[in-house]
């Protein structure tokens, strides 16, 4: 679990990077190497949940955010994570 500091004040820069930030979260979460990305209401934090088994593998993955050097992680190994699934189930076509 990666909690990420964001800038208080931020620039124009960062709001630029937005459309890239959530293409690369998409795309994560896709490969499944992302489950969760969540952003506080008041849009100071994020909380990432990274399927990695070291912690230099689960930097390297951050660290291809496009918002990267805005960003102040600090990682939290899990021992486990339980959540309720919000996806649809698979259809099974007989």
């Amino acid at each position: 679990m990666i909690t990420i500091q964001l800038p208080k004040e931020p620039t124009q820069e960062f709001f630029s990077l937005i459309p890239k930030q959530r293409a690369k979260v998409d795309e994560l979460m896709n490969e499944g190497k992302i489950l969760h990305y969540s952003l506080s209401l008041d849009r100071s934090q994020l909380w990432v949940t990274i399927v990695a088994r070291t912690e230099t593998i689960a930097m390297d993955i951050l660290s291809s955010f496009p918002m990267i050097h805005f960003m102040k992680p600090e990682i939290s190994e899990l021992a486990f994570h339980n959540s309720v699934s919000t996806e649809l189930p698979k259809l099974i076509m007989n």
